[in-house]
């Protein structure tokens, strides 16, 4: 089953300007008798811009709507999914909470443990969100979240470092990054920052080799069978394995956080110790919040992935995703998507582009937002010919747990490429 999108003309719609949804009516254990609902709400959103955000536009939404009452419970981005696993799992699941979408939102959908709501999106809200969105955050043809964000991923840098290196356009080729790299290593700042400690982000690097030397029907195929026997999957941690050999990371990466502190790998591009970053677009808010001053890095740019010399994949393709907000399958139905509508309307979404730093769903949202990196992400990402998911959200949380060790295994020289394949087939096997 394709758990991708396509996202040519993706943010091409119209504009809406609803301001809330009604939804469907629906009862749950969250309403009392007097007509109080009360919910609870998880996010990643731990500090800054984006914790307040959040808080603003609950009391707005309570305020308008006086009979609910939103909990709001802020957890680590690297410890929300196995947090949010073991709730639902255990049925205590928050009532809103974030979604990756792939192989993770259709495990849950499989289990029962997600809201249907296909029949309760705001008239207004669909035609301000493209259909490639709805479909992000789609499984077996009904939606389960409500798109939030847009999340083309490549490599965020610094004007000043590359300047600094006489590097006067960003690389095209991985030939042209490695020449680069050379060139950063004389002026004594990291070229690369990775923070692998915490798995995923030192994973994203496979990702994108990954998504250079396989075609777009083997990611679609293995999407469905989880079976890695292409033997791009291969070449990909080849790829990989001779990129890292080259050093082009900074000091301690494998025990270097990436979002937390001015030292994680964030903090090094914020702080100028490090030339450049591969994230997806919500990197820019959290660079922002480590920077001395905690605003926006002015010299902040963007470019995408190199290409290989070799590979199926189409150059111009690119990694992606989208940030979601489901329902449990328990919650409030009318209530909870209501307040799902409300966090895609246009205010709404110009507030969440700023306190976020990133690009909202909402297309009139997105006039506004500023940085020399926004108008090349959202030209590349438009014109990009396939877009899929990040591959641990793309194939489940056991075979991403399972490859995103795997490759830091591999860059700490403690694992080869044939054990990142073995074990994501172990890990597909076991279910």
């Amino acid at each position: 089953m394709k758990r991708q999108f396509r996202v040519a003309g993706i943010l091409a719609v119209v504009a809406g300007t609803a301001l809330l949804a009604t939804g469907c009516s629906g009862n749950s254990n969250s309403s009392s008798s007097d007509g109080k609902v009360s919910m609870t709400f998880w996010t990643n959103a731990t500090t800054g811009p984006g914790q307040t955000f959040w808080k603003k536009t609950i009391a707005d939404f309570e305020k308008a709507n006086p009979n609910v009452t939103i909990k709001m419970q802020t957890i680590q981005n690297e410890d929300l999914d196995g947090k949010l696993q073991t709730a639902l799992n255990s049925g205590d699941a928050p009532d809103i909470f974030l979604q990756r979408g792939g192989g993770k939102m259709a495990a849950m959908a499989d289990a029962g443990q997600l809201m249907d709501i296909s029949d309760s999106i705001d008239a207004d809200v669909k035609s301000a969100v493209s259909d490639g969105a709805f479909k992000g955050e789609s499984y077996q043809g009904k939606v389960y979240a409500m798109p939030i964000d847009v999340q083309p991923e490549g490599i965020y840098y610094s004007q000043d470092l590359f300047k600094a290196a006489g590097i006067d356009t960003p690389p095209t080729t991985m030939d042209e990054l490695n020449a680069d790299i050379v060139k950063l290593k004389a002026t004594g700042v990291a070229p690369v920052a990775v923070g692998a400690k915490d798995a995923w982000p030192a994973a994203h690097w496979y990702y994108n080799f990954a998504l250079r030397e396989c075609s777009e029907s083997t990611l679609d195929k293995t999407a469905s069978t989880l079976k890695f026997d292409d033997s791009c999957w291969t070449k990909a941690g080849d790829d990989l394995k001779a990129f890292n050999d080259t050093k082009p990371f900074n000091d301690g990466f494998l025990t270097t956080a990436a979002q937390q502190g001015a030292g994680s790998s964030a903090g090094l591009v914020a702080n100028h110790k490090a030339a450049m970053e591969l994230m997806g677009a919500w990197d820019p808010g959290v660079i922002a919040s480590l920077t001395p001053d905690e605003k926006p890095l002015p010299d902040l740019a963007w470019f995408p992935f190199p290409a290989t010399s070799s590979g199926k994949g189409d150059p111009a393709s690119m990694m992606g995703g989208l940030d979601g907000y489901s329902c449990s399958a328990k919650a409030p139905k009318k209530e909870c998507t209501a307040f799902l509508n409300y966090t895609a309307t246009k205010d709404v979404q110009e507030a969440y582009a700023t306190a976020f730093n990133t690009i909202p769903v909402n297309k009139d949202a997105q006039g506004g937002i500023e940085g020399a990196y926004i108008k090349p992400v959202l030209e590349a990402y438009n014109k990009a010919p396939f877009v899929s998911q990040y591959l641990d959200t793309l194939y489940g949380q056991s075979v991403g747990n399972a490859l995103n060790t795997g490759v830091v295994n591999l860059l700490a020289g403690q694992g080869s490429v044939a054990d990142i394949i073995s074990g994501v087939n172990q890990a597909a096997a076991k279910g």
